[in-house]
């Protein structure tokens, strides 16, 4: 199972931790969660992300931050203008006024959004892109260099045999020589009987 099937899979428990926590009375939107658990999962799937996508979080944390305050502040505008409304509601314009720019700021903030969003898919993708090319780059970095190593082994190996072989050769002749050396010389009168009487 690879790095990303994991990852996912600890993002489906959490999701299903947290789809199935008690809720909290009076808080829609709060429950009760094992905080153990969670951090466990947490620095589990942590520590199983890559460090390239680092950046990526930061990012998508800012993203996240971004969203919230502009959500935020569109609803302090929102409520302002709704109260400006009431107090002015015999100034009909200044009501009209203020809602056409809580709608306009709105519609500014979600533009802003949608482009933040964006850009944060565009950086996760080609941070795992990035990721992939390293690693395929160093999987071809190591068997280069398991393969020049083998070679300059076997280069080196029949060189020893080459030396070795010649080394032989050279035992060889020389007990060869010793050999001839140590063979008794022919005697002087079988040389006179061969030569031709004057």
């Amino acid at each position: 199972m690879d790095q990303a099937q994991e990852v996912m899979e600890i993002i489906d428990d959490l999701y299903s931790m947290v789809s199935e926590a008690w809720g909290v009375p009076l808080g829609n939107e709060k429950c009760i969660v094992d905080r153990d658990k969670i951090l466990s999962l947490l620095d589990e799937m942590k520590d199983k992300l890559p460090s390239e996508l680092a950046e990526a979080r930061r990012l998508v944390q800012t993203r996240n931050e971004f969203i919230t305050n502009a959500k935020h502040e569109a609803e302090g505008i929102r409520h302002q203008a709704e109260e400006r409304a009431r107090q002015l509601v015999s100034e009909q314009e200044i009501v009209r006024v203020a809602e056409a720019r809580s709608h306009e700021m709105m519609a500014t903030t979600e533009q802003q959004v949608r482009a933040l969003r964006q850009a944060a898919s565009e950086f996760c993708a080609n941070a795992l892109a990035n990721t992939e090319n390293a690693i395929a780059a160093a999987q071809q970095e190591t068997h280069n260099t398991i393969a020049a190593a083998l070679q300059q082994s076997n280069s080196t190996l029949a060189a020893a045999l080459q030396s070795v072989q010649g080394t032989r050769a050279a035992v060889a002749n020389a007990f060869a020589a010793a050999e001839k050396k140590q063979q008794p010389a022919a005697p002087a009168q079988e040389a006179v009987e061969e030569s031709p009487v004057v």
